[in-house]
């Protein structure tokens, strides 16, 4: 299994199946070749594996279901919740459609783990697909590293799997830190503060040089 795949996986809420699933999932990781990518995903998985099921359930709704900060579902960090919204979402379900990949519960076409598990199915356009939400990646990866997140590794590893940082991407990640989404009233220091974020380098350090290796 690839490790976006195994990204997707570990992304989605701990259901039961899931959490019975850990062990496969963590071992499958292990038989992966070594990359920066792999390994990182190795450490988090390591973490995820061996949570108690409860604990893991608590962790998960409280960083990803009620934070606005470290919310998965990317578009909102790009539109917030305006009309201009509804029109994204709506033009990843066609892509999806057209890919012949079935949404299957509540989430939406922009959440996170949906639009990963695109890119393992389909390196071509998901990639692609998934390489467009690069600022907004670094953004939620940022968040949960202030926060010291174990999340944050999860991230992290996503992160080192996708190309660096480019040079416009960068001042889209400046902009979204600082202003937010488009209607909040609340700017981005609550994002990433300046202490983590002025400087390019220190934003991409974990997944620069080593980026693009899976």
């Amino acid at each position: 299994m690839e490790p976006l795949a195994l990204i997707a996986i570990a992304l989605q809420h701990p259901d039961p199946t899931l959490v019975a699933s850990r062990g496969e999932v963590a071992a499958a990781a292990r038989a992966l070749p070594d990359s920066p990518g792999v390994a990182a995903l190795r450490d988090f998985l390591a973490w995820w594996a061996a949570e108690p099921a409860d604990d893991l359930r608590r962790s998960y709704v409280e960083t990803f279901d009620f934070s606005r900060r470290t919310a998965l579902d990317l578009t909102y960090y790009t539109h917030g919740d305006r009309r201009q919204r509804g029109l994204a979402l709506l033009d990843l379900r066609r892509r999806y459609d057209a890919a012949g990949l079935e949404l299957e519960g509540p989430e939406l076409p922009d959440h996170l783990p949906v639009v990963v598990e695109f890119a393992a199915l389909e390196p071509g356009g998901g990639g692609e697909l998934l390489a467009g939400f690069r600022p907004v990646i670094e953004l939620i990866r940022l968040s949960l590293e202030r926060a010291e997140s174990p999340w944050a590794g999860l991230i992290g590893a996503l992160c080192r799997l996708l190309p660096p940082l480019a040079e416009d991407e960068v001042a889209e990640l400046r902009r979204l830190a600082r202003e937010g989404p488009p209607g909040e009233t609340v700017g981005l220091e609550p994002f990433a503060p300046p202490e983590v974020m002025p400087d390019p380098v220190r934003a991409t350090a974990p997944c620069g040089p080593a980026g693009g290796t899976r």
